[in-house]
């Protein structure tokens, strides 16, 4: 950038974008490419007539800097601009409407006028819900356009920093999606699936994808802290995409996932064993109906079910035990798992089929012995509580009654013979009704 004799800056270094201060703005930073910026312009012709104004309309223009979303001139001199700061763009043709035009509004050839106050900028929003939880900055753009895609050895160099002060610097490798393995918090690892190999960027990441509610002892983070990388994408090796596989290579990737969640489970990092696990069942998703393909899928799911078990979500772990079933119905370790689930779940009868289902595919089998008995157990501590919840219902109601039959005075006999009952005769019913569901539950076990 150079300035002119009039005291303005060629920021187009050919003298099609002028650009003259009219008020100082705040500090040091400018906005950088990606974040969204906040400004309030009136757009003129040379001759002085307003064309646009988002003044009149008190409405501030917003859109996303360095995105080619603006003429040339607005991505250009925006970029420049400091907190607060006004100034006035003169734009030739080649970096406004070219010579086009923009009818009727604007003429062909036409140089524009534009005065500008900046209001505010934010980061590109790279979280997954688009909630602002991580807020990307670019500070040295790459001219490749390589990014990781998910399973990609990547290698960066971080710089972590709470309220200015670094708590970590180093250089760290890994494959995508298993940055947790190497202290890499969540929020840095889907940032970096966002950068150009070569890139350097700022982040600023919210709780939930740093440290959380319990912050970091270690590196002295309070819980709930927003933390500040700087990371560096220096290497970048793509994963090889699952649709570009042979059948051999696809199952040689499937196996090499599926013994990085093996590992995973060992070191007891359930979350990162499923997520291995899913892998290893994408790649084989065009071979599920082999046999190979069948066999590595029910010990992909059995081990799926035993981590969402650990992590005490017996919801997804009798989903995957129901997988398992689907390939082989009399899977010992599907129906077993499925039964813990369903157990934990409350659910003691569908449990009982399961442990029952167990038993009789291997009758020496101690666990399922063992389950069978607890679940009878359960069932019987629900049946006798329905029926003290039952008979002190019916108590209540013959309570209700005899109120109505001090008030009726006459009319006893009558309510009497229509079926009302004394708080004795409660009892009876609620002993009989359960005594029957008993029978017809011992008379079901038996078959």
């Amino acid at each position: 950038m150079s300035e002119t004799a009039t005291g303005e800056i060629d920021l187009s270094g050919d003298g099609g974008v002028l650009k003259k201060i009219t008020h100082e703005g705040l500090g040091t930073e400018t906005p950088l490419d990606g974040c969204t910026v906040s400004l309030h312009y009136t757009g003129k012709l040379t001759n002085g007539e307003v064309f646009d104004s988002s003044l009149k309309r008190n409405e501030p223009f917003e859109f996303q800097l360095g995105k080619g979303s603006v003429i040339k001139a607005f991505d250009l001199g925006v970029s420049t601009m400091k907190m607060g700061e006004k100034c006035v763009l003169t734009c030739a043709p080649q970096y406004a409407y070219g010579e086009a035009g923009s009818p009727p509004s604007i003429p062909p050839n036409s140089t524009l006028i534009f005065e500008l106050e900046m209001l505010g900028w934010k980061g590109e929003d790279v979280s997954p819900e688009s909630d602002g939880s991580i807020e990307k900055f670019v500070l040295n753009k790459s001219d490749k356009k390589i990014s990781p895609n998910d399973g990609a050895h990547v290698k960066i160099h971080l710089i972590g920093k709470h309220e200015g002060k670094v708590f970590e610097e180093r250089d760290v490798e890994f494959d995508t999606g298993e940055g947790e393995d190497v202290g890499v918090v969540e929020g840095v690892e889907i940032a970096v699936m966002k950068m150009n190999c070569g890139e350097t960027c700022k982040l600023f990441i919210k709780p939930k994808y740093a440290f959380g509610s319990a912050g970091n002892a270690k590196f002295n983070i309070p819980p709930n802290a927003i933390v500040e990388y700087i990371v560096t994408l220096n290497e970048c090796e793509r994963a090889a995409a699952e649709w570009k596989l042979d059948r051999e290579e696809s199952i040689a990737q499937a196996k090499i996932f599926k013994e990085k969640g093996n590992t995973y489970l060992k070191k007891e990092n359930y979350k990162l064993a499923i997520k291995m696990y899913d892998r290893s069942n994408n790649f084989l998703s065009s071979y599920s109906d082999e046999e190979e393909g069948k066999q590595m899928r029910v010990a992909i799911h059995l081990n799926k079910a035993l981590s969402y078990q650990k992590l005490g979500d017996h919801f997804e772990a009798k989903s995957a035990c129901n997988t398992v079933l689907e390939i082989d119905p009399n899977n010992i370790k599907g129906l077993y798992r499925r039964g813990q689930s369903y157990a934990a779940m409350s659910d003691f009868e569908t449990a009982l089929e399961d442990f029952q289902r167990v038993h009789e595919l291997e009758p020496e089998n101690k666990a399922a012995i063992n389950q069978i008995t607890i679940c009878k157990q359960k069932i019987k501590e629900f049946h006798e509580k329905e029926k003290k919840v039952y008979a002190n219902m019916f108590s209540k109601f013959a309570a209700v009654d005899k109120q109505k039959e001090n008030i009726r005075g006459d009319e006893t006999d009558v309510l009497t013979s229509c079926g009302e009952w004394s708080e004795e005769e409660a009892r009876k019913e609620v002993d009989r009704a359960f005594e029957q569901d008993n029978n017809i539950f011992m008379i079901n076990q038996e078959k």
